[in-house]
C-alpha cells in the first residue's frame, strides 16, 4: 500500500501535458520503424524512427527528453496507432548537426534527395505521401513543370497564406532546390485570388529568378487538388489513376517546399508546422508554429475548476 500525508488535495495533475507523442503512421505508406526504446533521451532533430521500405517516412524528435513508452494511443484519425511517447524534458537540447548550414549548389541530386528523405518531409498539403519518393520519378528530363501548391481553397485555413505572406523568399528558394532535380522543368507558383498580400509577396520574390513565375487562379473549391491544378497550370488533363509526373508535372504544397529548404540549406528534419486554428468557438484564432507531437485535445477540465 502507497504511504501518504494525512489530509491534504487531489487536484488534476496534467502530467500529460509535457508529453510529445510521435504516430508511427503520419504518411501514406509503410508505417515508420522505431529506433529508439523506453528509457533513452532523445534530442531534438534525432531520428526516433526509421523509413521502413521504399513509401514509408522516418521521424524525428521535436523535444529533448526520455522515450516514457512506445504503445498504442488514439491518434487524430481517430483510430489507435503505434505511437513513440516522449516525456519533455523543456530545455529543447539539439542533435549535434541539427541547423547546420550547408551551400546547397554544390551538392549532389542524390545528395539533396538524401536530405530531404533523411528530414522525413511529407506531403504537408494532406495527403502525406513521402516527398522523395515524389521527386524521382522514373524520368526526371521528362518533368516540364514544377508546380508550388498555393491555392488554399479549404474553407478556414490559411495558414499557407501566411507562409507565403511572411517567407516568400525562403519558399522560392525550396522551389529553386527542387528545380535542381529537373533540368527541364519551369517554376510555377499557383495562388488563388483571394490572397493579395501573398501574391504581391511571391510575386516580388520571383522577380530575377529566370524560369519562376506566379499563376493567379479564380477562387474555387476544390481546385487546390493536383489534378485539378495540372490543367490549370498546364492545360493537360490527367486520367484518375495517372501520377503528376506522367503529365510532366512535379506537385508540392507551399509548406512542403519550404519544408525541402529547410532540410537541405539548414540540415534541419520537419519536427513543426505552421497549423490554422479557427472558427465559431475558438476565441483567438490563429496561425500557430507547432511542433510535431503535440497534443490536439483540449485541457480537460475537472468538477473542482
Amino acid at each position: 500500500m502507497s504511504r501518504t500525508i494525512k489530509g491534504g488535495v487531489h487536484p488534476p495533475e496534467h502530467k500529460e501535458l509535457s508529453e510529445l507523442v510521435y504516430p508511427l503512421s503520419q504518411h501514406i505508406g509503410r508505417p515508420a520503424k522505431p529506433v529508439v526504446k523506453k528509457g533513452d533521451h532523445v534530442l531534438v532533430g534525432q531520428r526516433i524512427a526509421e523509413a521502413d521500405g521504399f513509401v514509408s517516412a522516418c521521424i524525428c524528435s521535436s523535444c529533448s527528453g526520455t522515450v516514457k513508452a512506445i504503445e498504442k494511443r488514439r491518434t487524430n484519425a481517430g483510430t489507435y496507432g503505434e505511437c513513440i511517447v516522449v516525456d519533455n524534458d523543456g530545455q529543447f537540447t539539439e542533435a549535434p548537426d541539427y541547423g547546420k548550414e550547408v551551400s546547397w549548389e554544390t551538392l549532389t541530386n542524390e545528395e539533396i534527395i538524401g536530405k530531404i528523405r533523411d528530414a522525413g518531409i511529407i506531403g504537408m498539403g494532406g495527403a502525406g505521401f513521402p516527398t522523395a519518393v515524389k521527386l524521382m520519378p522514373k524520368n526526371p528530363d521528362a518533368i516540364r513543370h514544377v508546380i508550388v501548391n498555393g491555392a488554399e481553397c479549404e474553407p478556414y485555413i490559411t495558414c499557407d497564406d501566411q507562409l507565403m505572406r511572411t517567407r516568400a523568399d525562403d519558399i522560392v528558394e525550396g522551389l529553386q532546390i527542387v528545380m535542381r532535380l529537373f533540368p527541364n522543368a519551369e517554376g510555377v507558383i499557383l495562388i488563388e485570388d483571394n490572397k493579395p498580400e501573398a501574391i504581391a509577396a511571391m510575386t516580388a520574390a520571383v522577380a530575377g529568378h529566370g524560369h519562376v513565375r506566379v499563376v493567379v487562379a479564380k477562387t474555387k473549391y476544390p481546385q487546390g487538388g493536383e489534378k485539378s491544378i495540372i490543367s490549370l497550370v498546364t492545360g493537360i488533363y490527367t486520367k484518375v489513376s495517372e501520377l503528376p509526373a506522367e503529365a510532366g508535372c512535379i506537385v508540392d504544397n507551399v509548406a512542403t517546399v519550404l519544408a525541402i529548404r529547410n532540410a537541405v540549406r539548414f540540415s534541419e528534419p520537419l519536427i513543426r508546422r505552421m497549423v490554422t486554428v479557427t472558427g465559431d468557438a475558438v476565441a483567438k484564432p490563429s496561425n500557430l508554429i507547432v511542433r510535431i507531437g503535440t497534443s490536439a485535445r483540449p485541457r480537460e477540465v475537472s468538477a473542482r475548476e
